[in-house]
């Protein structure tokens, strides 16, 4: 299906234009419906926020997730030198974050389960993460259409997922960093991003030199939408985790890894659980079963926060 023209001009509003066209898009694909479950679509209508690509953030990276990790402007030098274009180079880089919102349906189906990922869970990770590299060549696509440079860094030919380092895995391009630059929402205990529509989500991006107005960043610290992180009024994420890779410590990642692709398969092969799809099930119900499941939690009326005690200015190092 093709997707609705925006009514609004690019060069008029370019927030709006990109917003209008992504949501379209979404709405549209043929790529967002969930094979088996006819009638049902695989993400709800997205959330769209816009960062400064020069933002100093992305150089605190660097620092905070590696030297590997790289930036938008970055990003988009490597397009245009693959392109056979060079200098100069763009004088504004601009960012679209993505953020793709589990529906309804596929977070009832997780609820229940204490050992695996239910069969719509592990379709919206393997044919909704399809769905969302779709969305990115559109994007890509769109504004090249309009002249400019665009390139979705985890699709570049030098994206990577290195599995060699402290913090593992960690990859070039860490959406969710991305999207806390864009202001659509924070860190959680379980490395997962809160946003306005909950933690049940996955994240894209796309790097452009078109001016785009940035998307303030509201949250007072990188983890305020924690209930944990903010008052130690939660902990379900840590009772969800069948492996205890989630602690008041926060994310073993080489525990949740190992389950992921070790222990969850062999689980569903003793169950007879058939029908999943991709390199490994997904997992996720750290995700759901909890207060942050489909919005940033209130937590206690009147409660101080403890992020006082938290480094200001940080930010964790997760990136995949």
């Amino acid at each position: 299906m093709e997707s609705a023209a925006p009514t609004v001009r690019l060069a008029e509003d370019p927030a709006a234009f990109l917003t209008a066209a992504i949501q379209a898009y979404v709405a549209a694909s043929v790529n967002n419906r969930m094979p088996a479950f006819p009638g049902e679509v695989i993400w709800d209508a997205p959330l769209v926020g816009f960062a400064d690509g020069d933002d100093p953030l992305f150089h605190d990276y660097k620092r905070i997730i590696g030297d590997f990790h790289v930036t938008p402007r970055e990003a988009l030098e490597m397009r245009i030198r693959a392109s056979e274009c060079g200098p100069p180079w763009p004088a504004a880089v601009s960012v679209i974050s993505l953020v793709l919102p589990s529906t309804p349906a596929t977070r009832q189906s997780q609820r229940p389960e204490t050992a695996v990922c239910s069969l719509r869970w592990n379709y919206a990770r393997w044919y909704g993460q399809e769905c969302i590299f779709r969305l990115s060549r559109h994007l890509v696509a769109l504004l090249e259409d309009q002249g400019y440079h665009a390139v979705a860094p985890e699709l570049a030919p030098w994206f990577e997922v290195k599995g060699d380092l402290p913090n593992s895995p960690a990859s070039r391009w860490s959406q969710r960093h991305i999207a806390y630059a864009a202001g659509l929402g924070t860190f959680s205990l379980n490395d997962g991003f809160i946003t306005p529509k909950g933690i049940a989500v996955r994240l894209g991006s796309v790097v452009c030199d078109l001016p785009i107005p940035v998307s303030p960043r509201v949250a007072p610290h990188y983890m305020a939408n924690c209930l944990f992180s903010r008052d130690r009024a939660c902990g379900k994420c840590i009772e969800r985790c069948p492996v205890g890779a989630i602690t008041d410590r926060g994310h073993d990642k080489g525990k949740c890894a190992a389950y992921l692709r070790q222990g969850m398969p062999l689980i569903l092969q003793a169950n007879g659980r058939v029908g999943y799809v991709g390199p490994y099930p997904g997992c996720g119900l750290c995700q759901t079963g909890v207060p942050c499941e489909s919005r940033i939690p209130v937590g206690k009326a009147g409660a101080r926060h403890s992020l006082d005690s938290l480094s200001q200015g940080e930010y964790p190092g997760v990136a995949v």
